[in-house]
């Protein structure tokens, strides 16, 4: 931790371990659809389950394959974005903001742990 960082040894620690509970909760979700590729760590492939052989089985079969493969993809994202927080708290990079390096205000990492940007910037890119 550098002197300018906003954030103090118990909210990390609170705000780390949110992040763990987000993270198991994220796998065990992707589990239920998807399996994962042995080359990642966070990435999966969706199940394809097969429930019959008729017409309406297939559509079926194909109809929750895109739900869940946009759902993985959606899931896999959020796994990234806690990862690479997790990542940056064992780096000591956590809670500054990636556009300008300034940190980001506590409350905002306790309501959103996997923040990369400050209010003030995520504000202008969104007015772009």
């Amino acid at each position: 931790m550098t002197k300018n960082q906003a954030i103090n040894k118990k909210d990390l620690d609170e705000i780390t371990q949110s992040l763990i509970d987000e993270k198991s909760h994220l796998e065990k979700e992707l589990e239920k659809i998807a399996v994962k590729n042995l080359d990642s760590n966070d990435d999966y492939n969706a199940k394809f389950v097969d429930v019959g052989n008729d017409e309406s089985d297939s559509v079926s079969e194909v109809a929750q394959f895109s739900l869940d493969k946009s759902l993985e993809e959606t899931l896999e994202k959020a796994l990234r974005d806690v990862n690479k927080s997790l990542e940056n708290i064992k780096s000591n990079k956590y809670g500054f903001c990636k556009y300008c390096k300034q940190a980001i205000d506590v409350a905002r990492l306790k309501a959103r742990p996997t923040s990369s940007s400050c209010v003030t910037c995520k504000t202008k890119l969104k007015s772009l």
